[in-house]
């Protein structure tokens, strides 16, 4: 086409602009956009060209034809966003592989020689938090190249597994030598972290042991473990202090408060050793060995626990240091540790796993889906969601309750409710199998098991679908409020429009083309747009229905859906089902 007046030519220029926007925007112009252009246009030439009403009939012409693309383009801008939200997880999952794969990175130490001495603060319960917070210090450690690694102990203990999982994981590292260094106390499972180290340095008056195994029972009482748990649990801790060079005996009476520990001697080579009852008469020769006393600490009835002093003279540590230049004398060094301890990320970790904060985060990420799929096209729900659902996922996974498993079934869960909503709408398989993939997915996400057995994992457990019951509920009056107040919000009230009136059109359409006023046009909008319509009866589709789009019923203009079928424009259709504005339809022969 050869444009042949200026006022054509710039009107020819608009529209590559407008062209090139809508490549990269994926959408056809808008109604709205027509009409800006040729405001423009006539702004430009000053309404004197006499090709102006030609541009306006073609803008009248593409503004019926657009308006019938309406909801079928809104809903692709959904499923973009939607989209866009995977993709955001999809980032997320291979931000936490790259993250778990430099746990361990090859030849660490040797590609520094800086040969630092490293402190990592060790405080507080022992727990999945705090055990992933010690394995990105010692990752972090690797990284500076740490050639002494000192833990500085300061807790009561916690769960047994942890303690045990962060012991052997510093018994285990062979690039630096492990030092526990005891300033106030290690009791419980933190003894177990001691016994991990190649070298325990405790203040004189601090505090080791007393790692007698308990649990909730179903009153809610603390009790002593069953034999069963306190045997399993006594041979792991004599095998680690074992293979450090400790006295297993008396490791062992840390957790075994009916086990007497004595100082025996060697009637042959005049050796000295702590051992058991047991072990003397399962030796080889029971007579070669004569007890001396019984260490006092582990009498009847105790758990053993002794101080720094006490410790030093049974073995269990190497000596006392009290503070930390004491420490760097001991260890022969001359120069400043690098500490490290909680950051702002780990305690930002810690924060969002409160499950009020994580309730917070359920409430808002759901409020941004509703908005999202209420408002489709604009978008902000839609990140609103994704950012909230990332920080959660993100917040759990450096807390040691996420991985693989739970982004996945996360991600097939949205997935699921996507094609529900856009793709395969009526049956609600696919919809139903989504949300229970999410639910179980932020269930799994939210503690270490997913089928609870002890006391403490049901009480995690419960805490979890509390968590979910009450975000659930606090959506739904968010849900009630929305619908029932949105309109009446300023700035809020322009991300949902209002229902179209009997004629197909919002009452902002009518009011801009002069065919009414606003007050008497809002009243037709709130009308229903299916109150006057039932179950099979048949009309006309406007639209091409894949599967959402316009059908006419008697005159009406109505927004409907198929049951999955794509109908072709002029089709004659049929209601089978009306839910509140939902109307599904089939075609008909």
């Amino acid at each position: 086409m050869r444009w042949t007046s200026p006022a054509a030519n710039n009107y020819a220029k608009l529209y590559r602009l407008d062209e090139v926007i809508r490549f990269f925007n994926g959408s056809s112009p808008m109604a709205e956009n027509h009409s800006k252009t040729a405001r423009h246009i006539r702004e430009f030439r000053g309404n004197t060209h006499p090709c102006d009403s030609q541009i306006v009939r073609v803008e009248a012409a593409s503004h019926h034809e657009n308006r019938e693309e309406e909801p079928v383009l809104a809903r692709r801008l959904t499923l973009r966003t939607a989209l866009l939200g995977l993709a955001s997880f999809l980032c997320l999952a291979i931000s936490a592989a790259e993250l778990r794969a430099q746990e361990n990175p090859p030849n660490a130490a040797a590609e520094n020689d800086r040969h630092e001495k490293v402190i990592i603060e060790f405080n507080g319960p022992i727990g999945p938090m705090l055990q992933q917070y010690v394995f990105r210090k010692l990752d972090e450690a690797r990284r500076l190249g740490a050639d002494v690694l000192v833990i500085q102990i300061d807790s009561p203990g916690g769960y047994v597994e942890e303690s045990f999982n962060i012991a052997n994981r510093l018994h285990e590292i062979d690039w630096a030598r492990t030092v526990a260094f005891i300033p106030r106390q290690a009791l419980s499972g933190a003894a177990f972290v001691a016994l991990g180290c190649d070298e325990i340095l405790m203040a004189p008056d601090a505090a080791l042991g007393d790692a007698g195994p308990i649990f909730l029972d179903p009153d809610f009482k603390f009790r002593h473990a069953p034999e069963k748990i306190r045997s399993n649990l006594a041979e792991r801790v004599r095998t680690l202090a074992e293979s450090t060079g400790r006295p297993p005996a008396l490791a062992e009476a840390m957790v075994d408060m009916d086990l007497t520990v004595y100082r025996v001697k060697n009637r042959k080579t005049g050796r000295e050793a702590f051992m058991t009852d047991h072990e003397i008469d399962s030796s080889d020769d029971p007579a070669q060995w004569e007890k001396l006393k019984p260490v006092f600490e582990s009498r009847k009835d105790h758990f053993l626990e002794v101080n720094g002093t006490r410790a030093v003279e049974l073995g269990l540590a190497d000596a006392t240091v009290s503070t930390r230049e004491e420490l760097a004398e001991r260890l022969g060094f001359e120069g400043k540790f690098i500490v490290l301890r909680f950051s702002y990320v780990d305690r930002m970790v810690y924060i969002l796993n409160y499950p009020v904060v994580t309730g917070l985060l359920f409430v808002v990420g759901l409020v941004g889906l509703y908005i999202e799929f209420s408002s489709p096209g604009i978008g902000v729900g839609g990140l609103l969601a994704a950012l909230c659902f990332g920080i959660f996922f993100w917040s759990h996974y450096l807390g040691g309750t996420v991985h693989w498993l739970e982004l996945v079934l996360f991600v097939a869960g949205v997935a699921f409710v996507v094609v529900e909503i856009f793709i395969i709408p009526g049956f609600g398989v696919a919809g139903l199998s989504g949300v229970l993939l999410i639910l179980v997915s932020l269930v799994m996400a939210c503690q270490t098991t997913f089928i609870p057995r002890t006391p403490r994992e049901w009480a995690t457990f419960s805490v979890t679908l509390q968590t979910l019951f009450v975000s659930g509920i606090v959506f739904l009056v968010i849900v009630y409020f929305l619908n029932a107040r949105l309109r009446m919000i300023p700035l809020l009230n322009r991300i949902m429009l209002p229902p179209p009136g009997p004629d197909g059109r919002i009452a902002s359409e009518r009011v801009a083309q002069g065919q009414g006023h606003a007050d008497s046009d809002r009243t037709a909008a709130a009308g229903p747009t299916s109150g006057n319509l039932s179950i099979g009866e048949r009309g006309v589709a406007l639209s091409l229905l894949r599967p959402a789009g316009k059908a006419d019923f008697a005159g009406r203009r109505i927004d409907v859906v198929t049951d999955g079928d794509f109908i072709n424009k002029n089709e004659k259709v049929e209601i089978v089902e009306i839910i509140g504005n939902r109307i599904v339809v089939i075609p008909v022969e």
